[in-house]
């Protein structure tokens, strides 16, 4: 509820990002939102997910919320402009889903539709949007342009604040304004950025980011409690031996086993492997 009610004081004619950890609910959190919305008669919702939670969230807004919905895909969409649909996208009185990859290419079809919402499921997929080669996210930020918008993700960022600035800049441009100047004052990182500035990037965020972390709700959710044991392990000779010369081969100038491309992917993955046991890194080949 505490969700819901931050979103709609936003305000939603820009957005919000919700961004409880993993578990706390933010499907529901969305589905408050849209019944809300749905009460007052603004039915224009669009739902972008990743294209396996296309059922979840259809079967979640009818059995939750009462909600009907119709999932886009392109055989029903072909059908419906066959039948005279000039814009699919345009329901009476349904909620439409689809995917991130169909959207994409419906992005002109989607730009046309005056939403009440747009949701976002999975939204970390949209943080790298200020980079020219995300083509999906700076299509989908240009399609959905000037519509309320709530994006949900439980790991806003990962690897730098300039993921926390994609984000931000999808739902509201001005906050952070031009990528050269979130560079120059924020993206040293949280450990080199001075008190003044970790407190303006905090109050920036406030109005527009939401996030629950578990350990705020155990007053309401009894949680198992899990305790780690660490079993500890010394590799035999072979298998040491074996450590390190699979090792000096990774480290080669020239490998031709893996592309350039993904070298440092693919070294990641073996060294994986190898760490678990040598049964698991036997059944790698290299060509």
């Amino acid at each position: 509820m505490e969700a819901a009610l931050f979103a709609f004081r936003a305000p939603l004619e820009r957005g919000a990002i919700l961004a409880d950890e993993v578990g706390l609910g933010k499907t529901i959190e969305a589905g408050l939102i849209i019944s809300q919305l749905w009460a007052e008669r603004k039915r224009n919702i669009l739902i972008i997910v990743p294209p396996p939670l296309r059922k979840q969230w259809h079967q979640e807004l009818w059995e939750k919320f009462y909600i009907p919905s119709i999932i886009l895909e392109s055989k029903n969409f072909n059908e419906m402009v066959r039948s005279g649909h000039r814009n699919p996208f345009l329901q009476q009185d349904q909620v439409v889903i689809t995917s991130y990859p169909y959207a994409r290419n419906k992005a002109e079809m989607i730009r046309k539709v005056n939403w009440n919402l747009i949701v976002f499921d999975e939204a970390y997929r949209m943080r790298n949007v200020y980079k020219k080669s995300n083509k999906i996210a700076r299509t989908l930020r240009e399609a959905t342009a000037g519509y309320p918008k709530i994006l949900l993700t439980a790991t806003p960022l990962q690897n730098s604040l300039m993921e926390l600035y994609g984000l931000i800049s999808f739902i509201d441009p001005h906050i952070f304004g031009d990528e050269t100047t979130f560079r120059r004052q924020f993206s040293r990182g949280t450990k080199e950025m001075s008190e003044k500035d970790f407190i303006d990037l905090k109050q920036r965020i406030k109005p527009v980011c939401h996030r629950t972390l578990r350990r705020q709700v155990t007053e309401y959710v009894n949680y198992t409690q899990r305790i780690p044991i660490t079993q500890e392990f010394m590799p035999t000779n072979a298998e040491w031996e074996l450590y390190e010369k699979v090792s000096a081969y990774l480290q080669r100038e020239h490998l031709f086993a893996l592309p350039a491309s993904q070298r440092a992917l693919m070294t990641l993955v073996v060294r994986k492997l190898l760490a678990s046991s040598s049964f698991a890194i036997s059944d790698t080949c290299f060509p």
